[in-house]
C-alpha cells in the first residue's frame, strides 16, 4: 500500500463513524494554516466540455499529483503534499478559460484530458498564499448540463455520485478527487501500479437510489471494502451539502 496516502487510510473508518457535527468542526484549525488543493477546470465559453468527462479528468488529476514521483520523500512536492494529506484533504475547484487557463499551466501540477475535457490539479498549499493566477479565478458559475454517458467499462474504477445530493460540477469535481485518493489508499501495490499505467482513469456515473443504498458502506466500512470493494467520501458540509453527507462511492473493479 502506498505510504504517501497512509494518513487517509488510517483515518478512513473513524471519519465515517463521526457524527455530522463532528465532521464540520474546525475548532482545532488555525485559519491561516488551512491547506487545499486547487483543481482548475477548463470551461471555455464557446466550446464547454462534457460534464462527465470533466469530472473524470478532475478525479484522475488529483490522484496523479499525490502519487507523482515528485511527491515521494525527497521530491519537490513532498513537503506540501504531506502537510496537506496530514489534515483535511480540502480541494477548491475553480474554472478557467483562455489566457487564465494558459497561466495556470505554468504552476506545478498535472493536467488530465478526457475526451477533450481538461482539468489541472495543482500542488496543494496554504489557501491564504494561493498564487494570483489561482485566486483570481472564479469558484462559482462552474456548472455544466447533465449528460448521459453509457455503461462504464468493466475494468475501470467507478465513482458513483450520490443520486439524492445534487452538486455543481465544481463541488462534484472535488468530491470525485477525494474518491480516487481514498480508493488508492486501500489498494495493494500491484493494483495501484496497474491503475497508474492507465493514468488513473475512472468512470463517473450516477446510480439509482436503490443501488446507492445497497453499496453505501457508512455503517460498515470494512465490510463495504471486503464485499464490494467500495469506499465512501463523506463531506464536512462547508458548501452545497449538509455536514456528514456521503457524496461519492468509489468502487474498484472486480468485486
Amino acid at each position: 500500500m502506498n505510504p504517501i496516502l497512509e494518513p487517509l487510510r488510517s483515518r478512513y473508518a473513524s471519519w465515517l463513524g463521526m457524527s455530522a457535527a463532528e465532521t464540520s468542526d474546525t475548532s482545532d484549525e488555525e485559519p491561516g494554516q488551512v491547506r487545499a488543493m486547487p483543481v482548475i477546470l477548463r470551461i471555455e465559453r464557446a466550446e464547454p466540455p462534457g460534464r462527465t468527462a470533466l469530472l473524470e479528468a478532475a478525479a484522475a488529476a488529483a490522484l496523479a499529483v499525490c502519487l507523482d514521483e515528485r511527491s515521494e520523500p525527497g521530491g519537490d512536492w513532498a513537503e506540501p503534499v504531506h502537510a496537506w494529506l496530514d489534515n483535511r484533504i480540502r480541494k477548491v475547484a475553480r474554472r478557467a478559460r483562455g489566457a487564465h487557463w494558459q497561466a495556470v499551466l505554468d504552476l506545478p501540477g498535472i493536467t488530465v484530458d478526457v475526451d477533450g475535457a481538461q482539468a489541472r490539479a495543482l500542488v496543494p498549499g496554504l489557501v491564504s498564499q494561493a498564487p494570483k493566477e489561482v485566486s483570481r479565478l472564479q469558484i462559482s458559475g462552474s456548472e455544466l448540463p447533465l449528460d448521459t454517458p453509457g455503461p462504464a467499462a468493466d475494468d475501470l474504477p467507478v465513482l458513483l455520485l450520490n443520486p439524492e445530493a445534487p452538486m455543481t460540477v465544481g463541488k462534484a469535481s472535488a468530491q470525485v478527487g477525494h474518491g480516487t485518493m481514498m480508493l488508492a489508499s486501500l489498494l495493494p501495490d500491484a493494483a495501484l501500479a496497474e491503475w497508474a499505467a492507465r493514468d488513473y482513469r475512472v468512470a463517473v456515473r450516477t446510480p439509482t437510489p436503490a443501488r446507492w443504498k445497497e453499496l453505501c458502506p457508512v455503517d460498515d466500512p470494512e465490510g463495504g471494502w471486503r464485499e464490494h470493494r467500495v469506499v465512501a467520501v463523506r463531506d464536512a458540509g462547508f458548501t452545497e451539502v449538509a455536514p456528514g453527507t456521503i457524496t461519492v462511492l468509489a468502487q474498484y473493479p472486480g468485486a
